[in-house]
């Protein structure tokens, strides 16, 4: 603890012991060699004008309690005291407290701030959502842990913020900190709102200087044009400066030239060519959120000695199956397709070949195979490609798979997958011919080693042992594996394997639990 909070039930009577009691209780610090940064709380010199002060550490409250305080009741008209267990360092300083970003996940350095929730002047509620970040792994909504008003807020949407630095500063108006308390005398009163703070300053008073008003977007516009805001004339309420009067104002200084508008009336009286060219401006876009963790992940993985391995897998008995599920399913939600039974075979064929299911330990020079069959799928949203994974596959049936994969797909469109979504997979199916193509070349990531790109089911020409020819359903599939682990023998095998489970689905049935 840096230090305890002392309070009294009366004014001190006179100048004198006011002085004497903040020399008194104050506080210095720990010796600077060998020890560590302990704040110490130093009785002074008033008691004992030739002998060295004696010091005890502020945390050791039991400690300065045997040591009869209480006759500064006596001496400076003390009727009771008490000492705060919170540490100064996390109790807002004269009403005003900094909400930081708190560590969102194991790893996460950086978050990138979405959106806000409130504006400077809002009054805020205690766990009410203050805004919404987000890291390389989840959207994550911060919210605060005391009730007040947004004094300011000191990002913008779009700012890439490190953990522990400050979001926005909150006036609070009434602090609540738990206390443990030792009375002077029995039936003392709780104190009331005269707060004696050792050697502090006085609270700062609310509401000084000349700001100008504007919202953080504003701010950001006339910062991006190198313009001082105090320089531009608001037209908002209270003079606030908007959007309009940051561009108007770098209009006027030149800094931006604004396009005179064309009146339909003219539209016919057209310039010749060559004549008034439109100008195209570059535009320069920061990767964000999904974005930023693709060109680490993909950085990384480029660095992977790769070996692929490309089949044909006949679809015929899959496409049945499917349609025979679909046809004797009774509920509208759900909605079956070719992914959650190729999982659930990709999941058979790694129990046979466990070695597509492991983690390279580069610095150990192992291999960790990984009990649990936690399968991602790639998907693409509007926010950029992200990979959740469906959680020990082995052990769910077709419908289990479909139901997490279908939850999966709805939090990833939303932009709200949490972060055990996303963490954990040992083996990623990137089901590129959703969109189109037959094939990819996926990259392996690096906590994985392998990776399989699934390609569309085309109807094809196929050639029956008797030589006739008849229409089948063929899907490509590529195989991407780190060479460092698995060679091109193991992974032929791995995939004949899950080729037959495909090819022939009621060979599923012998290993049902």
């Amino acid at each position: 603890m840096i230090c305890r909070r002392i309070y009294q039930k009366k004014l001190w009577k006179y100048p004198d012991q006011w002085w004497s009691c903040r020399r008194l209780l104050s506080f210095s610090p720990a010796p600077a060699s060998g020890t560590s940064p302990t704040t110490f709380l130093q009785l002074g010199s008033t008691c004992h004008a030739h002998a060295a002060p004696p010091r005890f550490p502020s945390s050791t409250m039991s400690y300065l309690l045997n040591q009869k305080l209480n006759h500064l009741s006596c001496q400076f008209g003390v009727t009771s005291y008490c000492f705060s267990t919170q540490a100064l360092a996390d109790s807002p300083v004269n009403g005003m407290v900094d909400i930081p970003l708190a560590q969102t996940g194991e790893g996460i350095a950086e978050c990138e701030l979405l959106k806000w929730f409130v504006q400077e002047g809002d009054q805020v509620e205690e766990f009410q959502p203050l805004c919404e970040v987000q890291s390389d792994k989840a959207t994550i909504e911060i919210t605060s842990r005391y009730k007040g008003k947004v004094s300011e807020i000191l990002h913008v949407p779009g700012n890439i913020v490190k953990v522990g630095d400050t979001l926005l500063k909150l006036f609070v108006d009434e602090i609540s900190e738990p206390t443990e308390t030792s009375d002077s005398s029995d039936g003392v009163e709780e104190p009331d709102s005269n707060v004696l703070y050792a050697d502090f300053p006085n609270p700062i008073q609310k509401g000084g200087g000349n700001k100008v008003l504007s919202t953080p977007a504003v701010r950001n516009l006339a910062k991006q044009y190198g313009i001082d805001i105090g320089d531009v004339l608001g037209t908002g309420k209270d003079g606030r400066v908007l959007r309009e009067d940051v561009i108007n104002y770098a209009a006027k200084k030149g800094i931006i030239r604004v396009s005179p508008t064309v009146s339909s009336d003219n539209s016919e009286e057209r310039s010749p060519i060559g004549e008034n060219k439109e100008v195209f401006e570059d535009k320069k876009i920061t990767l964000r959120g999904y974005q930023r963790a693709m060109v680490k992940s993909m950085t990384l993985a480029a660095k992977i000695p790769h070996f692929h391995y490309v089949e044909e897998i006949n679809c015929d008995a899959l496409v049945k199956l499917k349609s025979s599920f679909q046809n004797e399913n009774a509920d509208p939600d759900i909605k079956f397709t070719f992914l959650p039974i190729l999982i659930k075979a990709l999941s058979m064929a790694m129990s046979k070949y466990p070695w597509l299911n492991s983690r390279f330990n580069e610095e150990l020079n192992e291999v960790i195979l990984k009990g649990s069959h936690n399968i991602g799928i790639a998907m693409a949203t509007p926010h950029g490609l992200v990979v959740p994974n469906i959680k020990n596959v082995q052990s769910l049936s077709i419908l289990e798979i479909t139901k997490e994969l279908s939850r999966l797909q709805q939090l990833a469109l939303a932009n709200k997958l949490n972060p055990d979504d996303i963490s954990g997979g040992t083996i990623t199916l990137s089901n590129i011919g959703a969109i189109g193509g037959k094939f990819g070349s996926p990259l392996v990531n690096v906590s994985e080693v392998c990776i399989i790109a699934l390609g569309r089911i085309q109807k094809v020409p196929h050639f029956n042992d008797d030589g006739t020819v008849k229409p089948s359903s063929v899907l490509t599939v590529n195989i991407g594996a780190d060479h460092r682990v698995l060679d091109g023998a193991t992974v032929a095998k791995f995939c004949n394997e899950w080729k037959l489970y495909i090819e022939k689905p009621e060979l599923l049935m012998l290993h049902l639990i």
